[in-house]
């Protein structure tokens, strides 16, 4: 599964990798939790009748439009590809909201034993590129006229790198493939549903944190330290305040 990434990157730079219109500005992120508001990237119709990309937030913690009680539904934030086009939850937005969930890092834990403690590990990009995991979006109605966009993270299997760590992955999608992935044509679901594959082993790299990153409030530049890595004088980037941290504006 994927139950933590970061944005770290100037959003310049993200807004130069993804190509979207808006000039969102935003501080870094480093402990990004499920049921928070997160970047993602989505297409829409201008009214030139083409598809043009842009940055919105969404609740990470996707809601089909059947639910009708949001306290009682189970809180997603994963989808699995394979079950992606069986689904009734998922086959729907699969077909026309599909979405990037920007990032430039992302979390998991590996076990080494029942009820042994997980140790986390950061991955990355090897080139240093952000990253866009595949993603689904959808708009939750409520009884009273309320209107609330949720989204999920797609999973795949883990590559041979990453087996030891973790048997999941979030999909990453390539950037030469973004404009196949957020067609919001359905006739370019069977397409897009090829690319739900684990990347090659050379795409990531990653390395065993400490275990600061496991509370969630903890969203400072100290939980992507390298396990056992001597305290580091503060930097500029530590200088945000929780309040600014917490979120995208």
């Amino acid at each position: 599964m994927c139950g933590r990434f970061a944005v770290t990157s100037p959003p310049e730079a993200v807004r130069r990798f993804f190509c979207y219109a808006e000039q969102p500005n935003f501080p870094p992120r480093y402990n990004i939790a499920p049921t928070q508001p997160v970047p993602i990237v989505r297409t829409r119709f201008n009214s030139g009748g083409g598809v043009e990309r842009r940055f919105n937030l969404l609740r990470w913690g996707f809601l089909p439009p059947f639910v009708k009680d949001p306290g009682r539904f189970p809180l997603i934030i994963n989808a699995r590809s394979e079950t992606l086009l069986t689904k009734t939850s998922f086959k729907n937005a699969f077909r026309r909201r599909r979405c990037l969930f920007v990032a430039d890092a992302f979390y998991e834990w590996r076990r080494e034993g029942r009820g042994a403690a997980g140790r986390p590990y950061l991955f990355r990009r090897s080139d240093g590129e952000p990253m866009g995991l595949a993603g689904l979006w959808d708009t939750w109605a409520g009884p009273n006229g309320e209107e609330l966009d949720t989204g999920c993270i797609i999973t795949t299997a883990a590559n041979g790198a990453t087996a030891a760590i973790h048997d999941r992955l979030p999909v990453i999608i390539e950037s030469k493939t973004f404009d196949l992935w957020l067609d919001p044509d359905e006739a370019s679901a069977d397409a897009a549903f090829r690319l739900l594959r684990p990347p090659e082993n050379a795409v990531l790299r990653f390395f065993e944190i400490g275990p600061t990153v496991n509370k969630a409030a903890n969203d400072k530049l100290e939980v992507q330290k390298p396990a056992g890595a001597m305290a580091a004088p503060a930097i500029a980037e530590e200088s945000a305040t929780p309040a600014q941290g917490r979120l995208f504006g």
